[in-house]
């Protein structure tokens, strides 16, 4: 294999692994516990992780029979952020579609994304527990300020992306494997 591309599997190996399994398990009992209480999960984020978001919404919905969605409509998007601000319209989003009894999932690569920042602040007026992902610096705004903080240790997005996306594949498949048992 061209030596670019050893380095670069075992870097996402190195960032995928690197996770604590207790983490992921706290995260499958929020959404587990969401969906008991009649809950949805809300996924959100920008760019390659809205598409992540949409991906995870869909397949919580359908393998796992858990309610899910994300906010990644056009209209939806556009229209909050042209009368909120783009750092506003997650959080005035989830004023206007959150229950008491949802989870949020909010994914910044970064983690210093204003609008899902501003999502955290949001989700804990409303009172509802955020599970966040972000990767980059190890001191970013939002790795401290959900219930469950997951971090990639990479300044590569799509390092950090891929990270994220199958830490969240494995929760979900962890929940569909607790339904047969």
């Amino acid at each position: 294999m061209h030596e670019f591309f050893s380095k670069y599997f075992s870097l996402i190996d190195k960032c995928i692994t690197a996770v604590d399994d207790a983490m992921l398990l706290s995260a499958a009992s929020l959404i587990a516990e969401s969906h008991a209480r009649g809950g949805k999960i809300i996924f959100v984020g920008n760019g390659g992780s809205a598409a992540m978001a949409s991906h995870l919404s869909v397949d919580l919905t359908k393998a796992a029979a858990i309610r899910s969605v994300n906010f990644n409509e056009a209209d939806l998007l556009t229209c909050f952020a042209n009368d909120y601000g783009y750092e506003n319209w997650v959080a005035k989003a989830l004023e206007a579609y959150a229950d008491k009894n949802d989870v949020v999932v909010l994914i910044s690569s970064s983690g210093k994304s204003l609008n899902i920042i501003n999502g955290v602040a949001a989700a804990r007026r409303i009172g509802i527990p955020v599970i966040t992902l972000s990767g980059f610096c190890a001191d970013n705004p939002l790795k401290k300020l959900g219930d469950v903080n997951f971090w990639a240790d990479s300044h590569a997005y799509n390092v950090v992306e891929m990270t994220h996306h199958v830490w969240l594949l494995a929760v979900a498949d962890y929940l569909i494997s607790q339904q047969k048992n």
